[in-house]
């Protein structure tokens, strides 16, 4: 008879608005929920975000998904995450998205059954928390300006804003006018060549940016490394960094690397590439997809380890399937969550 017993859900969510990249737009997110329960009742949930940038999507996490979870039932041990996550890696060595929900439900299931919340089970002082930024997507400049007011409205100290236009500079002065206080980051997504990025980060430096997210293409590392050597601000790379191997290949051409869950491949893994990166001096900056609070939750107990914080993806949906831990005005509020696990529970 088997330990556990699992369901796969896949569900498509409508976005509140449309929201733009540099890549394109979207009015709404697929994801895949994952549950694990035990012998006694206890279930462990968690959430899978995929994206075809990265060569996932919602079908390739239902397929591979039946496979992972007999690992997790070959291993018969809840709290052997490191096997598992090591063994999935093994079996499976792509959809990172997939092997994150498994992850994810693992450590909901194991916190629960300790009566502990994620982020005591690592140790982790729930004070020592910091605020998330919320994401202004690329639209007309004056709805830009909208947006920028209503987050302001509701509490939020921290944006960043989609770059990857024409009017890159347009924007970010808009913003700037609308909420002078804030603390700004901008993304490109990619979007720029290395010497357009360099000139584009001159004109922005000015309106008083923290860093600047992705300018180019993960393809062109040496062009990453032209920016950084270049930039009046600091540089973050995302798509140029998924996993902790990563880090020592791009350590010496930016400040930040953006760890998301998404693209890691687990938990387990997302601890190692916030320490590799500590090693090569390198500040770390969680960020998401549009995805629900099961795959939000737990990456906000990670804010301890962090320097940054971008998850506001479920603040972005229509609805949300999962609460999560609290987050009012974008600060992560490790300490007033009142339940063991990740904080992710159906919602009301």
């Amino acid at each position: 008879m088997s330990e556990f017993a699992t369901e796969i859900e896949r569900r498509t969510l409508a976005l509140e608005q449309p929201f733009s990249i540099a890549r394109g737009t979207a009015t709404d997110t697929e994801v895949v929920f994952v549950r694990i329960e035990d012998a006694d009742g206890l279930v462990g949930i968690g959430g899978a975000a995929p994206t075809r940038h990265y060569g996932e999507t919602a079908a390739t996490v239902e397929a591979v998904l039946p496979d992972l979870l007999e690992i997790v039932e070959a291993v018969g041990n809840v709290h052997r995450i490191e096997q598992i996550e090591r063994r999935m890696r093994e079996s499976i060595r792509g959809n990172p998205a997939a092997r994150t929900a498994v992850s994810i439900a693992l450590h909901d299931l194991a916190t629960k059954r300790l009566g502990i919340p994620l982020y005591q089970y690592w140790g982790l002082d729930p004070t020592e928390t910091l605020e998330s930024s919320y994401t202004i997507g690329i639209d007309e400049t004056q709805t830009m300006r909208e947006k920028t007011e209503a987050a302001r409205e509701r509490g939020f100290g921290t944006l960043k804003v989609k770059l990857g236009t024409d009017r890159d500079e347009e924007i970010v002065r808009t913003v700037r006018e609308a909420a002078p206080n804030v603390r700004l980051f901008v993304d490109a997504n990619e979007a720029w060549t290395p010497k357009e990025a360099v000139e584009r980060i001159d004109r922005l430096a000015p309106y008083g940016l923290e860093f600047v997210e992705q300018p180019v293409p993960a393809e062109n590392p040496e062009g990453l490394k032209y920016v950084y050597e270049r930039s009046r601000l600091p540089i973050a790379a995302d798509e140029s960094c998924l996993v902790s191997a990563d880090v020592p290949k791009i350590a010496d051409r930016c400040d930040i690397v953006n760890l998301k869950l998404a693209k890691c491949g687990g938990l387990r893994e997302a601890i190692r590439l916030i320490h590799t990166a500590r090693a090569h001096g390198l500040e770390v900056l969680a960020g998401c997809m549009t995805e629900s609070n099961a795959s939000i939750a737990p990456a906000a107990h990670l804010a301890p380890l962090l320097d940054y914080a971008d998850l506001d993806g479920s603040l972005l949906l229509a609805e949300d399937p999962y609460d999560g831990v609290p987050m009012p005005g974008g600060e992560i509020d490790l300490a007033g969550l009142e339940r063991p696990g990740t904080g992710a529970v159906r919602s009301s």
